[in-house]
């Protein structure tokens, strides 16, 4: 596996007649067509990088459409993206191409608090959403990491979800309905405005989570939830991973489901010592920080029931935050280990696999097992009470042992995942990483009915092609 694929070649300049009815759907400000100028929009967190024949930026759908139109007469891919934080390389235009930016489409940021839902258009931040809802005591559940600069568009096209999704779900579970256009250029309404509607197949889900391949979304319907009254953050201290998974299956057994319940295991917990002051205890071997919201009348209860599960064998303490500072000194642990990462595998391999909540001991061992036979370390964190865990594989590019051993210690990691019934992607998605993959996880029929679907929204594979699903 390469994991800073690039391609060198340039791309064949656009014909002459496709870029005067580009200049004719956008302006100058919104079309670029120079190579120095088109570079920054030919990669994403993957670092796999190609150079696009053309950038253009909607400002509306009918751009939208008008553009699918060109590109489907000239035979052209069509790569849509938001900010590019994706790590999949979903947005890259490995196969030539345009790249159509959705960050300048904003015409519609719309709370609608009696029905508590929101209309949103793609260019928005997940995080100017959440302000915008919040000014009316609401959010949208949906929150990764990269929610200051990714795009709702974005986090619909790879349902990206986050620590939230424990509790609330993620996109596909907040999401009533979609405006998008095919890759025939055909508009579409998917979905309803109410919080009930079983009527026809449900389009709103197979769009989500299909990342640009069957059609480009330009407006999203969400389902906002009230924002909670309180909320409280414990941090819990195991001296091994089976004491730590054990809790996390009682945690979830319990009724008080908690908001978050992140992991970390001993590895990760070693690593950050070496560049932070944790104050945990020397046999500490996994840690779990955990959130628990709900109303103020209730929540001291709700707490109590989580650290009661979160207690038990081979549990060394559990803390509960009593101020902002102490949460800030709970969380200091898990916000120290990216930077640490950083520090030392700057271009890590990052996986973000899932395995049913019961059998993450059985994953950690493996891949303490398989660290052990290819000679490569693996940090391992995440969200726990969802089983997804980020498997993240330190090589150095520049070292040839370690990358030679590299693709071997993904496949095997990949091969232990599905073993233990468990799926290649929680929340990041397949794009190109991981397309070569997919056909140990998803049987033949499943797959050819996936082609069969991409044909009947993008009949001319126009739409990311390549993405997602492997050649046959």
């Amino acid at each position: 596996m390469n994991t800073s694929d690039s391609d060198d070649v340039r791309p064949a300049p656009l014909p002459s007649a496709l870029r005067r009815a580009l200049a004719a759907v956008f302006p100058a400000p919104d079309l670029l067509t120079e190579p120095g100028d088109c570079w920054a929009y030919g990669y994403d967190n993957s670092r796999r990088q190609a150079l696009p024949q053309a950038v253009c930026f909607a400002r509306d759908a009918d751009q939208v459409a008008a553009l699918v139109g060109e590109c489907r007469a000239h035979r052209i891919p069509l790569i849509t993206r938001g900010r590019g934080t994706g790590t999949t390389g979903a947005t890259v235009p490995l196969h030539g191409g345009i790249v159509l930016s959705m960050e300048r489409l904003r015409g519609v940021l719309e709370i609608d608090p009696a029905n508590r839902s929101a209309r949103v258009a793609p260019g928005y931040t997940n995080q100017e959403v959440q302000d915008a809802a919040a000014a009316h005591g609401f959010f949208w559940p949906p929150d990764p990491t990269s929610a200051a600069v990714s795009t709702i568009g974005g986090n619909l096209a790879y349902n990206s979800a986050g620590p939230r999704a424990i509790k609330y779900g993620t996109p596909r579970d907040n999401t009533l309905g979609l405006r998008a256009v095919t890759g025939a250029g055909e508009r579409l309404k998917t979905g309803v405005s109410t919080t009930k509607g079983v009527v026809g197949y449900d389009l709103t889900r197979l769009l989500i989570g299909s990342e640009g391949t069957l059609a480009i979304i330009t407006e999203a319907t969400l389902k906002l939830t009230p924002l909670p009254e309180a909320k409280h953050t414990l941090q819990a201290v195991y001296a091994d991973i089976g004491a730590a998974a054990a809790a996390v299956s009682r945690i979830m057994a319990q009724p008080a489901t908690p908001c978050a319940l992140e992991f970390m295991d001993a590895t990760a917990i070693a690593m950050v010592r070496e560049y932070s002051d944790l104050g945990l205890p020397a046999a500490a071997r996994a840690l779990l920080m955990i959130e628990v919201d709900g109303p103020a009348a209730g929540i001291d209860a709700l707490v109590s029931q989580v650290a009661a599960a979160a207690h038990g064998s081979g549990c060394l303490h559990v803390d509960r935050a009593a101020s902002d500072a102490d949460i800030e000194r709970l969380w200091r642990t898990r916000r120290a280990l990216s930077p640490a990462l950083r520090n030392v595998a700057p271009k890590k391999i990052n996986e973000d696999v899932v395995v049913p909540v019961s059998r993450i001991p059985e994953l950690i061992g493996g891949l303490e097992r398989l660290a052990r036979e290819h000679g490569v370390a693996i940090v391992n964190f995440g969200h726990a009470g969802n089983g997804n865990i980020h498997v993240n594989l330190l090589v150095d590019p520049d070292d040839a042992t370690q990358m030679a051993a590299a693709g071997p210690c993904l496949d095997a990691v990949f091969d232990l995942v599905l073993a233990l019934d468990g799926s290649l992607s929680g929340e990041h998605g397949i794009g190109w990483v991981k397309r070569d993959f997919i056909d140990r996880e998803l049987d033949a029929t499943s797959l050819a009915l996936m082609r069969a679907i991409k044909r009947q929204f993008d009949p001319d594979d126009i739409l990311n092609p390549g993405v997602g699903i492997p050649d046959i």
